[in-house]
C-alpha cells in the first residue's frame, strides 16, 4: 500500500538544497519549486517592499520574480547561486516598477512601518555621528518619514543600490550585476545614493541632537 505524503515528508523538511530542489523541479516534479519559493519567497518581499514603497508593488514584484525564474529555470547554471539569481530578476522587475511608477505622488506605506521582523533603518548607521543614536531614531515614526522621502528622491538606479547594499547585505558583483554596469560604477551610485541620504537626513537628526542638547543643559 502506497504511503500518503505528509508534512514531514515535504522536501523543505527533508533538508534538501536548492540543487536538488532545482533538479526535481526540471524532472517534472512542480511542487519541489514550492521549497525554493518558502525559502526565499520573505527575503524577496522584503526586498521588494524597501525598494517599491508599499505591500501591493512589493508582492507582485515577488509573484513576478519567481515566475520569471521558473519559466527560464532550464537556463539557470548549476553552479550558480538560486538566491543571488531571483535576486537579480526581482531587483530588475522592481527597477521597472519604479520607473512605471516614478510620477505617481499617491500615498505609500512607509518601509519599515509594517514589516514583521521590525524596524531596519541601518543605513542611519551612515549619518553623523553627532546625531542620536540610530536605534532610538529608528523607532520613529517621524524618521521613517524622512527615510522614505529621501529614499523616494533618489535615481531607481540609485534605490537600489542602497537597498540591496544596506539593507539585503547583497555584495558589489550583484549590485552592478542587476544595474548591468560594473564594480566600480555600482560602489559609485551606492556612494551617491548614501550622500544623497545623508544630505537629507542631517537637518532632521541634527535638530534632534539640539534638542537634546537643550535637554540636557540644567
Amino acid at each position: 500500500m502506497k504511503r500518503m505524503k505528509t508534512g514531514a515528508d515535504s522536501a523543505e523538511t527533508q533538508g534538501i538544497g536548492d540543487a536538488i530542489a532545482i533538479e526535481r523541479v526540471l524532472a517534472g516534479d512542480r511542487d519541489a519549486y514550492r521549497v525554493l519559493v518558502e525559502r526565499y519567497g520573505r527575503d524577496i518581499y522584503r526586498l521588494a517592499y524597501r525598494m517599491t514603497g508599499n505591500s501591493h508593488d512589493a508582492e507582485e514584484v515577488v509573484q513576478e520574480a519567481f515566475l520569471r525564474a521558473y519559466q527560464k529555470l532550464e537556463n539557470f547554471e548549476a553552479r550558480a547561486n538560486f538566491r543571488t539569481w531571483v535576486y537579480r530578476i526581482a531587483a530588475n522587475y522592481a527597477i521597472d516598477r519604479m520607473r512605471q511608477r516614478r510620477s505617481d505622488e499617491s500615498h505609500r506605506e512607509l518601509p519599515g512601518k509594517k514589516m514583521e521582523d521590525g524596524q531596519q533603518l541601518e543605513p542611519l548607521d551612515l549619518i553623523t555621528d553627532a546625531a542620536p543614536s540610530p536605534e532610538r531614531l529608528a523607532r520613529s515614526a517621524q524618521l521613517a518619514n524622512h527615510m522614505e522621502a529621501a529614499l523616494q528622491r533618489l535615481t531607481p538606479a540609485e534605490r537600489t543600490a542602497v537597498v540591496m547594499r544596506h539593507w539585503e547585505g547583497c555584495a558589489i558583483e550583484e549590485i552592478a550585476t542587476v544595474l548591468h554596469s560594473n564594480s566600480s560604477a555600482a560602489k559609485n551610485t551606492i556612494f551617491r545614493a548614501v550622500q544623497k541620504l545623508r544630505r537629507a537626513l542631517t537637518p532632521f537628526t541634527e535638530a534632534h541632537a539640539e534638542a537634546k542638547s537643550a535637554g540636557a543643559r540644567p
